[in-house]
């Protein structure tokens, strides 16, 4: 049977498994929100627990905090920003809009794990978690700021660098597609000649633009509530401690945070979230279209497009024998679809601030960083399992002479009405284009200087 311990906070006792860390604000928060069965995601747990390490340090050289405490307050944070201690954070994101749960689920955590590496008893008070681990801070400046560590840390380490290499390999098969001429297509129709190099030059350069974008986002992402405390006045928030903090975890995560220009407008919105959910969205919006061409390209391998050919992963019907699907384009299109429904629920949380303070935060919180989760992640996993191991097919080549719409290249030499007469007639007989024009008495040196596709695809007058 589980063994419990005894815990109090300023609304009486809790009962609390004997081997949990936290304290009796969070078993209320366990026991108030069961809701999701999903905790407020680590990243941010940890960036709170970096606020916690940086924060002993300016509490203690500023008088605030005795320096053995503030030594062991350090040293715990340590353990949850390695990941040590991550059992220890049940709350469920769908909490207090403050995130006040999750920052006292922290102090407390912090504050028995402290008294444990002083030789102390649990239920001392030598440590508190809201006296010291919590000094000069309220969870109105410092969640908030924990998130948007979370998310700049994330985005650098997961996100950027996965968008960076996705580019690159569409770069790496423009490249190796440059000289493959086929059909242009437009509303899923002929279209004058492209090359496959073209295509993939596109896609790689929407992903290069969506890099700019997340890019872009994070300058307001490390601007940081800091110091604002409980409603953006900085009430019993030493002088000096924000910016002595904030240079602490700079210098630690190697990210310029930054203290926000305005308090007020640091705690009251939670605009630069909505910003980086907006980018997010553009890059879910481009990795959908870009995943679902080449489905298209690849679709077959007898009866559809067949230009390209994709690496073969895994058996793709267990029915239909040697049926073989493109599932990482299909992974990558659903990761886009979730990126796009977390951008409305994070719209509607950043819409959702009222007067000093957004309560929306540990929902947005939730939905941001997983997007940023899953766009690098989805964009390692196209370049590493599909994109690289792509190759070009000769059905581009072999069809472009079948295309009627290279008529296009004639129209400044014999005009459009009899260009356009040229192309049903060709589709109506079932001939190339080549040969309609022949038979209509078009001059066979002429077909040869303008329909040369490879220079079609060049553009310009041929």
């Amino acid at each position: 049977m589980t063994e419990y311990r005894t815990a109090h906070d300023t609304m009486g006792e809790m009962q609390i498994p004997a081997d949990a860390l936290w304290g009796a604000s969070t078993q209320r928060a366990v026991e108030n929100f069961p809701v999701s069965g999903q905790p407020v995601p680590a990243p941010v747990v940890h960036a709170q627990a970096m606020i916690k390490w940086a924060a002993a340090t300016a509490n203690e050289e500023s008088g605030v905090v005795d320096a053995d405490v503030a030594d062991a307050i350090r040293r715990a944070a340590d353990e949850v920003i390695a990941g040590e201690l991550d059992e220890h954070f049940p709350v469920d994101t769908f909490q207090t809009g403050s995130g006040t749960s999750t920052n006292m689920n922290v102090n407390e955590v912090l504050a028995n794990r402290a008294k444990q590496l002083l030789g102390e008893d649990l239920s001392s008070d030598v440590v508190h978690p809201n006296d010291h681990v919590n000094a000069s801070q309220s969870s109105n400046d410092s969640f908030p700021s924990a998130v948007h560590i979370a998310c700049a840390r994330t985005a650098t380490d997961v996100t950027l660098p996965g968008l960076a290499r996705l580019a690159a390999s569409l770069r790496a098969r423009s490249e190796d597609f440059a000289d493959v001429v086929k059909s242009g297509r437009t509303h899923l129709m002929d279209a004058t000649p492209v090359t496959l190099g073209q295509e993939f030059a596109g896609y790689a350069r929407q992903v290069e633009l969506g890099h700019q974008r997340v890019e872009r986002a994070l300058e307001t992402i490390t601007e940081l509530a800091l110091g604002g405390t409980a409603v953006g006045t900085g009430l019993n928030c030493p002088p000096g401690f924000p910016e002595q903090v904030i240079a602490l975890i700079s210098d630690r995560t190697g990210i310029d945070f930054r203290e926000a220009e305005d308090h007020f407008e640091a705690q009251g919105s939670r605009d630069a979230l909505v910003e980086l959910s907006g980018a997010l969205k553009v890059v879910a919006t481009s990795l959908i279209k870009i995943a679902n061409d080449v489905r298209w390209l690849s679709s077959g391998p007898r009866t559809g497009l067949g230009e390209l050919q994709l690496p073969e992963i895994q058996p793709g019907s267990s029915i239909m024998p040697g049926k073989v699907n493109p599932v990482i384009p299909e992974s990558v299109r659903q990761v886009g679809a979730q990126v796009i429904g977390n951008d409305a629920a994070v719209t509607v949380g950043g819409l959702s601030g009222e007067l000093e303070l957004n309560v929306m935060i540990p929902l947005m919180a939730r939905n941001v960083i997983e997007s940023l989760e899953l766009v690098g992640r989805v964009a390692d996993l196209f370049v590493d399992k599909c994109l690289d191991g792509t190759t070009a097919t000769d059905a581009g080549p072999r069809l472009v002479e079948q295309s009627l719409m290279q008529v296009t290249a004639l129209v400044p030499e014999i005009g459009y009405e009899r260009s356009a007469a040229l192309a049903k007639q060709a589709h109506k007989n079932g001939t190339t284009l080549r040969e309609a024009a022949i038979a209509d008495g078009v001059d066979a040196e002429l077909l040869d200087r303008v329909l040369d596709y490879r220079r079609m695809a060049e553009g310009g007058v041929m």
